[in-house]
């Protein structure tokens, strides 16, 4: 970036809400950067995305083999079922040390595998299970995600309506999509964009651009809040302090403001 020096770089960065981004089975952190950057870029210019591996090499065949070059890496593995699971608690655990480490994260962001991961992690903490000292993760972004359908983890995971907001993207060809439909029941008044493609990260069509471009724009907005008149306070847990910035001249002029904000909001 021209003309930004690194303490400059660090200040943009730290009013940007941070995402943990969690790839598909068999593919890499790398793919799935590559995947969400066939999207409009203003989507999510707000938002800070960390695409790390899984934790384990790919112990099969990838899907992706002729389209992206190795190494490719799994979150755990499972039965054809998908009732019986290898590693998954090893990976929950490294998961949980890794937004520690690497955190506080705002909201996930997931494809497949990494979206059925991301969905449990956010039931698990709200439950109280992991990430106690963490803060509450606030937003999802679900790509052919699906349940667990494991009983034990289903009666925790899904028993009540997971409350964070949620956007939740189904394919008409897509194998998961019934599984998908039903990973929306467990949100408390979840987003769906349909999209006619089949099991991937889609292109987006204008009306799906417009649609979650105001689905973000509504999760920035409910990251700020009025410390006074004129000055906005962007509360994000990726830097987990308050960066105030004057937004009019004229502090009585709370009219003002609000045509700033309206109009920051909507541009685009």
């Amino acid at each position: 970036m021209d003309g930004v020096n690194g303490l400059e770089k660090k200040e943009m960065n730290s009013k940007k809400l941070k995402v943990l981004c969690l790839h598909g089975f068999r593919t890499g952190g790398s793919f799935l950067r590559k995947q969400i950057g066939k999207w409009d870029p203003s989507i999510f210019q707000d938002f800070l995305l960390d695409f790390p591996d899984g934790i384990f090499l790919a112990g099969g065949k990838s899907d992706i083999e002729d389209i992206y070059p190795p190494p490719y890496f799994e979150w755990f593995q499972f039965n054809k079922d998908f009732t019986e699971y290898t590693n998954l608690e090893e990976c929950i655990l490294y998961l949980c040390d890794y937004m520690t480490k690497n955190g506080p994260f705002d909201g996930m962001l997931g494809f497949s595998q990494g979206a059925t991961l991301s969905a449990l992690l956010i039931s698990y903490q709200a439950k109280g299970k992991i990430l106690k000292d963490h803060p509450p993760i606030k937003f999802l972004v679900s790509i052919s995600g699906c349940k667990f359908r494991d009983p034990k983890i289903c009666d925790i995971a899904y028993k009540d309506p997971i409350k964070v907001k949620s956007v939740h993207f189904i394919g008409d060809k897509d194998w998961l999509r019934q599984p998908s439909e039903e990973l929306t029941a467990a949100f408390d008044s979840p987003l769906i964009l349909r999209h006619p493609q089949g099991h991937t990260v889609p292109r987006l069509d204008e009306i799906n651009v417009k649609n979650l471009s105001e689905w973000t724009r509504s999760i920035l907005k409910s990251s700020i809040t009025y410390d006074a008149p004129g000055v906005e306070t962007w509360k994000t847990e990726a830097n987990n302090a308050n960066i105030k910035q004057a937004v009019v001249a004229d502090p009585k002029s709370m009219e003002a403001t609000d045509s700033v904000l309206k109009a920051t909001f909507t541009e685009g």
